[in-house]
């Protein structure tokens, strides 16, 4: 990073410039190693009292006294990604949004409320794609009653570390006290390369829903009640994937998976194989099946979700060519 100008550090920046990315470098105290300087680039959501906050990337808000800024400037947007379909911020949420629906929904101005008896956060969150149409904390206490009457904790689903993404808010809800739970990556291919892979599909059977073999596999629920069903159930063309064990008749299949086909967007979830299966290339045979059978249905380009710190399935996802588009986080008052 350069923020000279003949050989002098300077702070290029202005509490004007709250909303804009930008690099920062200031003077921090490092256990056992005293002060050195230390950077952070971001979206600068607030300057006030004499304090900077910088959202970056993942989500993450540091808060930075001016008595410690070094130096600082307005950045331009980060560059295209060079791997990857083209996709929005919006675009790719609303299309994440559609394939995995919740069972009842309400609107708040441009927020959607959504729940579907506790399972799974992304279907029992706020999805925020714009203004509440109210001041943010009598949304925020819209949101607590709303999820409060149907007896489940409140959460927010934010995005951020694309262009047009949601640090702003992510500060804002910060400053309310709400707190980030889980942060997951949601991640961008070209759709050929995964169906093009040189993999044995055969064992890999598809539906259209699905069974209890696949339920006994999918460890996120205690009981597959109809709101499960329904939530697993919806998009605009749903598959799953199935390998059968070599276990007891009875014994949850080896591998499954699920795809929902949305216009030129395959999206992949679901993916788990039995501990006992495991480097057995199950994971990647149950994508490519996925892959081929979305190609067929005219889609181009694939997304997935997956947890930071779910190690093996990120370097699945790297080996797929499968990368990072943005960070989105689940939010809950403290």
């Amino acid at each position: 990073m350069e923020f000279t100008i003949g050989g002098r550090l300077e702070v290029r920046m202005t509490p004007a410039d709250v909303g804009k990315r930008v690099s920062v470098r200031r003077v921090a105290d490092v256990p056992g190693e005293g002060a050195k300087f230390t950077d952070t680039v971001g979206v600068l959501t607030s300057w006030d009292d004499e304090v900077l906050s910088v959202t970056t990337k993942s989500g993450q808000s540091v808060r930075i006294p001016e008595s410690a800024l070094v130096a600082g400037k307005v950045v331009p947007p980060a560059p295209a990604r060079r791997r990857g379909p083209a996709a929005s911020f919006g675009e790719l949420t609303r299309t994440a949004a559609r394939a995995w629906q919740p069972v009842e929904s309400e609107l708040l101005g441009d927020w959607r409320l959504r729940a579907a008896g506790g399972f799974t956060r992304r279907a029992n969150s706020v999805l925020p794609l714009g203004d509440p149409g109210l001041p943010l904390g009598d949304a925020l206490a819209r949101v607590r009653r709303w999820y409060g009457e149907r007896d489940l904790p409140p959460y927010i689903q934010t995005g951020t570390g694309a262009e047009d993404a949601q640090e702003a808010l992510c500060a804002d809800l910060e400053e309310h006290g709400w707190r980030r739970e889980v942060t997951a990556e949601v991640r961008i291919a070209a759709l050929a390369p995964v169906g093009d892979r040189d993999v044995d599909i055969s064992a890999v059977r598809l539906t259209r829903e699905p069974d209890d073999a696949w339920l006994s596999r999918y460890q996120r629920f205690e009981t597959p009640g109809p709101h499960v069903l329904e939530v697993l159930g919806s998009g605009p063309s749903v598959w799953f994937a199935t390998v059968p064990g070599d276990g007891p008749a009875g014994a949850p299949p080896a591998a499954i998976g699920r795809c929902v086909v949305d216009g030129r967007w395959a999206g992949f979830m679901a993916v788990e194989v039995g501990p006992e299966y495991r480097r057995r290339g199950l994971a990647t045979a149950v994508m490519t099946a996925l892959a081929r059978t979305a190609l067929d249905e005219g889609a181009s380009a694939a997304w997935l979700q997956v947890e930071t710190d779910n190690e093996g399935a990120r370097a699945l996802y790297d080996g797929m060519g499968f990368a990072l588009h943005h960070s989105y986080h689940h939010f809950r008052p403290a």
